[in-house]
């Protein structure tokens, strides 16, 4: 039993070390966004960097980038100009899809800046290492800590999308009331004409004696 608890915090610990790490290509003149849902108060991290082509050698000044990271408030979160590597770090002040976007000036001939992003949220952005060291932590008691951070990850997660069902579920049935009475009123709307030119017909023909 004791195996088999030992085995699941150590995986446990594993998966909790896993982030949003990718690599993609810039072309100069060009922008990418990438986007991460966050909840209130859930604490994040970001780092990037700027692949060299050419190691040993100096980057050159057209492999620089700007970086804004914002909310989908337009709240802005960290800015940088012309910078080779950095990173971020902050508590969300609100729920939403925040946005990481990466530009480089356009340059000619045209180059293709590769950038390496890491981008933790919750549990993963917690720095453990520093944990250890401030604390004397055995490594039992640390992975207990961050198990039950990530129960507790867990539990807030469901209470979110439990709020976000709700949310989706007000929001349709706001959509349908609102489609019947279009629906209603087109209805009424049609028929009201069908009658007015039924008796413009008729008062036509009645004119021109035809009836």
């Amino acid at each position: 039993m004791l195996r088999k608890s030992l085995q699941i915090i150590l995986i446990l610990g594993f998966l909790l070390n896993l982030s949003q790490s990718l690599r993609f290509d810039l072309l100069s003149g060009q922008t990418k966004c990438i986007s991460e849902d966050i909840r209130t108060n859930s604490m994040t991290v970001g780092k990037y960097h700027i692949v060299n082509p050419n190691e040993g050698i100096p980057l050159p000044e057209t492999h620089k980038v700007t970086v804004r990271v914002t909310s989908s408030y337009g709240n802005n979160y960290h800015t940088a100009d012309h910078v080779e590597t950095g990173q971020f770090a902050f508590t969300a002040a609100e729920t939403g899809d925040y946005m990481a976007c990466f530009w480089t000036p356009e340059h000619n001939p045209s180059v293709t800046v590769t950038i390496d992003f890491d981008w933790k949220t919750g549990v993963a952005a917690k720095d453990w290492g520093s944990v250890v060291k401030k604390g004397s932590v055995e490594v039992m008691e640390l992975e207990l800590k961050k198990l039950m951070d990530t129960v507790n990850s867990i539990h807030e997660e469901m209470f979110y999308l439990r709020d976000r069902e709700e949310e989706m579920q007000v929001l349709n049935r706001t959509t349908n009331s609102r489609m019947y009475w279009l629906s209603f009123l087109s209805l009424v709307i049609c028929l009201s004409v069908a009658g007015l030119q039924v008796w413009h017909l008729k008062s036509f023909f009645e004119r021109k004696k035809l009836l």
